[in-house]
């Protein structure tokens, strides 16, 4: 006979393992912490001392955040022996077996998000160990989570999918630039975690999903001695890596948390990727999405001011507003029970530093259907993403008149701002534009009518007018990308209300500059004279290559040359102006890998390169990458000839089953980087 005065202990808890179909792949994340996402049931055996006697009291504890306690919402008291409803959470006993018993416990779909003590009480006797931590997630399988995604594919690439990509380079020539977002890698979800904990959220808003969003956005760039990443646009990278030569968030997030000290260095794309990688780890549904001739307000207008004079140089003490080439941020799914009705679903958030938001340097989440409406005042920060993808761009030409300076608007675009906005396509490596989630079609009544609408809105705040142009002379710049090293044509069409010959001055003003408008190097000057006549009118500026290959040594990033346009025509004095930007293209990479491979057998991986440029590639090197199968592994090879072929065999050896991503890049002092991808199926 068991004696009925010993007093009941647990002396071990176990977390129960589950397949992926019940757990939602919480036991894919590669940490020692049990993981589960909220509203989910999840199995603990107990083990006892003696067997559960009806008498027994049993009673499981979970508690969150700095000094939890039951008044704070920071305690989960549960009660085995009588129904048990805590804040929504619940547990039963689903079997004993002598001194085991087996407890299936469910959270709260609205359960704080984070890092769980499980503390088990019998009577007199707690058992508290550091081994009884768990993780919950957010749940976008679960109806009643503001996360919940309806759509399963979605989830499976939103939520799931390890390896995507950015798309960079300019609205006419696209680019695939591949990225592994790696949240299920080593301590990358410990990291998310300890985020959390550094961020400035009270425990209590750990459970809404648009301050969690809001939190991890300002604590992925580096600020005030905080933040995971130092963004950097110099162009000088010495003591960090060059933000090009990152090929995915896990390196950068595993630093941060062994180190605790912010990595160095970062761009758009960069803070895109790990706040994706983040979000997604947390269990918030997340897209990297990227828009083209992206504006930066800063004056928040919702117009992008350029401001030129009569040489068409800009004038960089006026003009502080910018466009970029590209700029990547991360959409993020959920509700917004904070807002009126009809703003659920994707939001913009953009952990870019740019500007600040309530004190820090954060953006969003902002609905995508008030950026779509011209909502500008609907938080958080609509308005900057607004004119980010829809501002109208207008160029001010500063002429000196009797010693004062007068501003002439000689363009105004409404039409050039947010182009081509990409992410990558559900369960395919294929861009998909998503401009029409953000925007009307440009130059439709309804967006006009946005902007009206968006323009009332601002001046209700201040009293703002719209500058007004008539133009009687319709300019446009086209220039075709080409092979690096080669001469670049720009065309200017020009577009007349007559048809008479008349004589049109032309100076272009050429500079290489970051993708983000940021001056590296003045080019020249060209000029030139030409009659036109007919309605429709072309003339072609070209710009020699000697005028930027000297230049392309001191520019550690990705190159991009503007052409700044100003026309005139010399009888009537009508002036118009346009930009035009010019990035490169270079041969491709030929990889040869195998479909298939297996654990613990041997991958051989041929990567082939032929120098098809009129210039020799210096400091190449060759670099591969595969989650769960290679790290960074890279080649060295030198100086690479005009017309010359280079190969690099490079061998790993796979410890993870399934379909799995390689990225094989080529770098060198001219060219930056050269992707090449193939995915490989991994069986045992």
């Amino acid at each position: 006979m068991m004696d009925a005065s010993k007093e009941l202990q647990v002396l071990h808890v176990d977390f129960l393992k589950q397949d992926n179909a019940v757990s939602h792949h919480t036991w894919e994340f590669q940490t020692s912490t049990p993981v589960f996402r909220r509203g989910q049931v999840f199995h603990l055996r107990l083990v006892l001392n003696q067997p559960l006697q009806s008498y027994h009291q049993l009673k499981l504890e979970f508690s969150t955040g700095p000094n939890p306690s039951i008044a704070k919402h920071t305690v989960v008291v549960l009660d085995l022996r009588t129904p048990s409803d805590h804040y929504n959470w619940q547990a039963t006993l689903q079997n004993e077996s002598g001194k085991e018993v087996t407890v299936a416990v469910t959270s709260s779909p609205n359960a704080i998000l984070g890092k769980y003590q499980l503390n088990v009480k019998t009577g007199n006797h707690i058992l508290k160990s550091e081994e009884n931590i768990l993780y919950l997630l957010f749940n976008p399988w679960c109806k009643e989570d503001m996360v919940f995604m309806p759509d399963e594919d979605e989830r499976k690439e939103y939520i799931l999918n390890d390896t995507g990509c950015h798309y960079v380079g300019a609205a006419r020539s696209i680019r695939y630039k591949p990225w592994n977002f790696g949240q299920f890698e080593k301590n990358v979800l410990d990291c998310c975690i300890s985020l959390l904990t550094e961020s400035s959220l009270k425990p209590t808003d750990r459970r809404d999903p648009v301050l969690v969003c809001r939190a991890m956005c300002a604590m992925m760039s580096f600020e005030k001695g905080q933040g995971v990443l130092i963004g950097n646009w110099t162009g000088d990278y010495e003591g960090g890596t060059a933000p090009y030569k990152w090929t995915g968030s896990a390196p950068i997030l595993q630093q941060y948390y062994n180190t605790k000290q912010a990595v160095c260095f970062g761009q758009c794309w960069v803070f895109a990727g790990i706040l994706t990688t983040v979000l997604r780890a947390l269990g918030i549904p997340a897209r990297s999405v990227t828009g083209f001739d992206s504006a930066h307000d800063t004056e928040r207008n919702l117009t992008v001011d350029t401001y030129v004079n009569e040489n068409g140089e800009k004038i960089t003490n006026m003009t502080h507003d910018s466009v970029w080439n590209f700029h990547v941020w991360t959409d993020a799914w959920m509700k917004r029970p904070d807002l009126p009705k009809g703003y659920d679903g994707w939001q913009a958030v953009d952990a870019t530093p740019q500007e600040r938001s309530q004190g820090v340097f954060c953006c969003g989440p902002s609905p995508l259907t008030a950026i779509r409406k011209g909502d500008i005042f609907i938080v958080y920060d609509t308005r900057f993403v607004f004119s980010e993808v829809n501002g109208d761009r207008l160029i001010w030409l500063v002429k000196m008149v009797n010693g004062q300076e007068e501003l002439h608007v000689i363009s105004m675009e409404t039409t050039s701002i947010g182009k081509n906005i990409s992410t990558k396509a559900v369960g395919q490596d294929r861009r998909r534009d998503i401009t029409y989630e953000y925007k009307y079609p440009e130059g439709s009544s309804e967006e006009r009518q946005v902007m009206d609408h968006a323009f009332l809105l601002l001046s209700s705040e201040r009293e703002h007018r719209r500058p007004v142009k008539e133009n009687f002379l319709h300019m446009s710049v086209q220039s075709d990308d080409v092979l690096l090293g080669n001469p670049v044509n720009f065309t200017v069409i020009l577009k007349r209300k007559t048809a008479a010959l008349q004589n049109v001055n032309i100076l272009g003003s050429f500079e290489l500059q970051l993708y983000t408008g940021k001056k590296v190097a003045k080019l020249c000057d060209l000029n030139k004279t030409s009659q036109i006549q007919g309605q429709v009118s072309e003339v072609t500026l070209t710009l020699d290559s000697k005028t930027y290959i000297n230049s392309l040594a001191i520019l550690d990033d990705e190159p991009v040359i503007r052409g700044f346009i100003i026309a005139e025509i010399v009888e009537s004095k009508e002036i118009m102006a346009s930009e035009v930007f010019t990035s490169f293209q270079y041969p491709e990479i030929s990889i040869e890998l195998p479909n298939t491979g297996r654990i613990g057998q041997l991958l051989v991986c041929n990567c082939i390169f032929k120098n098809t440029l009129a210039i020799p590639l210096t400091d190449v090197k060759f670099s591969l990458e595969s989650l769960g199968i290679s790290s960074l592994q890279t080649s060295d090879h030198g100086t690479v000839q005009p017309g010359e072929t280079i190969q690099s065999q490079i061998k790993c050896t796979p410890i993870k089953t399934g379909p799995k991503k390689f990225i094989v890049k080529l770098s060198s002092k001219q060219v930056k980087e050269i992707n090449a991808q193939k995915i490989v199926l991994i069986t045992k």
